[in-house]
């Protein structure tokens, strides 16, 4: 079965927007508020930012998108970001990377207040997570894999989950979230990575695969069991004479080899990636409601 993660997503963005709806009729209403800081002109980082703040206006979020040159130096983005930690009227803040040279991105993830950290990339925030605690927030990508898993009421609990990745940004917290003592939990975990030796034989061992490592079409056929669940976080950009761009999205996952052979599979496009922003919205609009 596919797993539709662009359903799941607007399901979400739905209930967010009648909930912002609602509470409109609070005469000290006012919208929550994600503030998105863009830094030098990457039109990769541009789209994303784009794509961000537009999902944002559709269900009623504010955005405040900051854009900043690539000359800026560490301590004035520094400062920016302590502006806008104390604006009360600002419940989210996201730092958009990559980020200049000039620029340490943990010395600026880790200014952001905890509490309006929406990315969840805080230390503060992973190490909540990492101790079972759920006041915290959760990096967007994994708790939408997170998700996906219950929504499709696939069940964790006692499965061999192979993670081949292990980015502070995906692999690390979605292992953390699939070992959890919780709901989407209790599974025994595999982190993969660039130095694992037995990697082929790990994935066919595996009763869920999360492929987070960014390599186009790398997970095969001969690769998975029969019944195998996979989540697809890659997205990869690969030449297509057939597409007018020249060129197509595809996941880490061979989907047309690996589909048949899955009991569930996430698609690339319309599956993490939606779920991703979703995520975002549903951070803000927590931070908002604590606030």
């Amino acid at each position: 079965m596919i797993i539709d993660g662009k359903k799941i997503a607007n399901t979400i963005r739905d209930e967010l927007k009648k909930s912002i709806e609602t509470l409109k009729s609070n005469p000290f209403f006012r919208p929550p508020c994600l503030a998105v800081i863009l830094v030098g002109n990457n039109q990769a980082s541009h789209l994303y930012v784009n794509g961000k703040t537009k999902s944002c206006d559709e269900v009623g979020i504010q955005s405040l998108k900051i854009e900043r040159p690539a000359s800026i130096t560490e301590h004035e983005l520094i400062e920016e970001i302590n502006r806008l930690n104390a604006d009360p009227t600002v419940d989210g803040i996201l730092v958009q990377l990559p980020l200049p040279p000039q620029i340490n991105p943990n010395r600026v993830m880790h200014t952001i207040d905890p509490k309006k950290d929406v990315d969840g990339f805080h230390p503060y925030n992973m190490g909540k997570l990492l101790i079972g605690e759920t006041d915290g927030f959760i990096p967007c990508t994994p708790l939408g894999i997170i998700t996906l898993l219950q929504s499709y009421q696939i069940d964790t609990t006692g499965k061999h989950a192979l993670v081949i990745g292990r980015s502070n940004i995906v692999g690390k917290p979605t292992a953390v979230l699939l070992m959890q003592m919780a709901a989407g939990g209790n599974a025994t975990v595999t982190v993969a990575h660039r130095f694992t030796k037995n990697l082929h034989e790990l994935c066919q061992k595996a009763d869920i695969i999360v492929a987070a490592i960014g390599k186009p079409l790398f997970i095969k056929s001969d690769m998975v069991k029969e019944g195998v669940v996979i989540i697809d976080v890659g997205m990869n950009q690969i030449e297509d004479a057939t597409k007018k761009s020249g060129y197509k999205i595809v996941g880490d996952v061979d989907f047309d080899q690996v589909a048949p052979k899955c009991s569930y599979i996430t698609p690339v496009p319309r599956g993490v990636g939606p779920m991703t922003i979703a995520m975002l919205l549903q951070n803000t609009f927590q931070s908002y409601l604590k606030r």
